[in-house]
């Protein structure tokens, strides 16, 4: 890609520009010719394929896929990718049922039709959904690269509200955060939790996240977070905590400097 969006700033200030910028940033982003020619080549060949074979025989089609779901880095691994795809998501012990990271199951879940001899369910409108995903993912890959921290920030005003549609109960919803890894770890910097957190038991963590979350935000439910004045709060939150935290790093990589100085001299 030819065009990077400009970040002057970090922290709320580049959250704050970036908010104000990104409508514009986001369709210069859009309009670089070889995000419209991938684009293009996508929704012209993603309705003729009919098994899983095909699609990861097409690194080109594979790509653009597996960005939409945020799993490009697995484009290598296509046999992978395709046992969790013709592995679907009905039987309880299909790969994309048993995999931690959630991720895979919306895959499989989406490419549905791939799992069947006879696909006859494909929605029609599922490669612009598709596409329309991959270029949002894209543009929040590309800020990354100047800013992980506002990569996040993005990310989260899609996941949670998705999430918050996708499951029907306060518990589902949880397992599904913790199973997804940008989610979970915005989670747990906004809620200053250690970085050992994830070393306790599944159900424990979602105790304890719900706690820390109604204590700072008067609920424990991942669907009221998605109400745009809590969204907006968590967001904050995150950008905050993760500002003091690098703070934190830079003063103890000093104190070692000092103490490791100190020795030399003596």
């Amino acid at each position: 890609m030819s065009f990077q969006p400009v970040i002057p700033l970090s922290g709320l200030g580049g959250w704050a520009f970036l908010n104000r910028t990104r409508a514009r940033q986001e369709a210069s982003f859009n309009a670089v010719p070889q995000l419209q020619r991938d684009v293009a080549y996508f929704e012209e060949k993603f309705q003729k394929i009919s098994t899983a074979d095909q699609l990861v025989a097409d690194r080109r089609l594979l790509r653009v896929t597996l960005g939409a779901f945020g799993l490009q880095d697995d484009l290598d691994n296509r046999a992978f990718i395709r046992q969790i795809i013709e592995g679907g998501t009905d039987d309880r012990r299909a790969l994309a049922n048993r995999l931690a990271d959630k991720r895979y199951f919306a895959l499989a879940s989406a490419l549905g039709h791939l799992a069947k001899t006879d696909p006859t369910d494909l929605q029609p409108d599922l490669a612009e959904r598709l596409t329309a995903s991959y270029k949002g993912r894209a543009f929040e890959i590309s800020v990354g690269e100047q800013d992980q921290t506002l990569r996040l920030a993005l990310s989260l005003q899609r996941e949670l509200p998705q999430l918050a549609e996708s499951y029907s109960t306060q518990a589902s919803r949880w397992f599904a955060a913790l199973g997804n890894p940008p989610l979970r770890q915005l989670l747990e910097t906004s809620l200053g939790l250690p970085k050992e957190f994830g070393l306790l038991d599944i159900e424990d963590q979602v105790t304890r996240m719900q706690i820390a979350m109604s204590k700072r935000f008067g609920t424990s439910d991942l669907l009221d977070m998605a109400d745009p004045v809590k969204l907006k709060a968590l967001t904050h939150r995150f950008l905050i905590m993760s500002q003091i935290r690098e703070v934190q790093a830079e003063m103890s990589a000093n104190n070692v400097a000092l103490i490791l100085l100190q020795n030399i001299r003596s």
